[in-house]
């Protein structure tokens, strides 16, 4: 049994098709939309081959209409992308992220996997990156053998305690200091944490011509091609 494991795909749709796994399953930690120019074509996608899928944070501002909730460097990105993707998608597919469980259990060759896209005790919007004391109080409010989540965008794998706590970073490349997907695997009881290249140009155009600032525009083609964002200082 080989799962495929995404997290924070954020309507970048060009990395999404460029996917090089095969796999028994497919698991998406949330955060299908927001940031990226195919909200509409992630979402179909996702609903067509994934197995498990968890609502992420933006998921839910969309399927919502409402505002978002990121630090202040992210605002205004976060602001208008969702007003784009909520002009775009249709009402089936906001229904779809509003529909969207915010936290899946799965036992697999007895092994328990929790699912959720920020933390088991506040879904959508905890935030909490390796620390380990941290992380021992979540993963103890489970049963599971594994926690698996997104919403940092930071990849890693880590034991807590008896748990194993498991982040595949994003697919949207977004926190990665090169313009590569991030994604994880679980095959014959273990973990690997990968990346893989995706032609990020077409995403940079595709935020180039949609109908949002300029000065949006630039920060998320910064984000795409470097992984991170250049916040400037009074």
């Amino acid at each position: 049994m080989k799962i495929a494991l995404l997290a924070d795909i954020h309507a970048n749709f060009a990395a999404l098709r460029a996917f090089p796994e095969t796999y028994d399953e497919l698991w998406v930690i949330g955060d299908l939309v927001n940031f990226g120019p195919e909200p509409g074509e992630v979402i179909d996608w996702v609903r067509t081959h994934a197995h498990c899928v968890v609502r992420g944070n933006h998921d839910y501002v969309v399927g919502y209409d409402t505002a978002p909730r990121c630090i202040l460097a992210y605002q205004s990105m976060a602001t208008e992308t969702g007003e784009y993707s909520s002009s775009v998608l249709t009402e089936k597919q906001k229904q779809y992220l509003r529909l969207l469980p915010l936290s899946v259990d799965r036992t697999l060759s007895g092994t328990r996997f929790h699912l959720c896209h920020a933390t088991p005790s506040d879904p959508l919007f905890g935030y909490l990156e390796e620390d380990p004391s941290a992380w021992e109080a979540e993963g103890s409010s489970t049963r599971a053998d594994v926690v698996i989540v997104g919403h940092t965008h930071i990849p890693f794998l880590r034991p807590i305690g008896k748990r194993h706590l498991v982040n595949p970073g994003s697919l949207a490349g977004l926190k990665v200091t090169s313009p590569q997907a991030s994604y994880a695997t679980w095959e014959d009881s273990h973990f690997h944490l990968k990346r893989y290249s995706y032609p990020f140009e077409e995403t940079v155009a595709e935020i180039e011509a949609l109908p949002i600032s300029k000065a949006v525009q630039q920060q998320l083609s910064e984000l795409i091609t470097t992984g991170d964002l250049t916040v400037e200082k009074d």
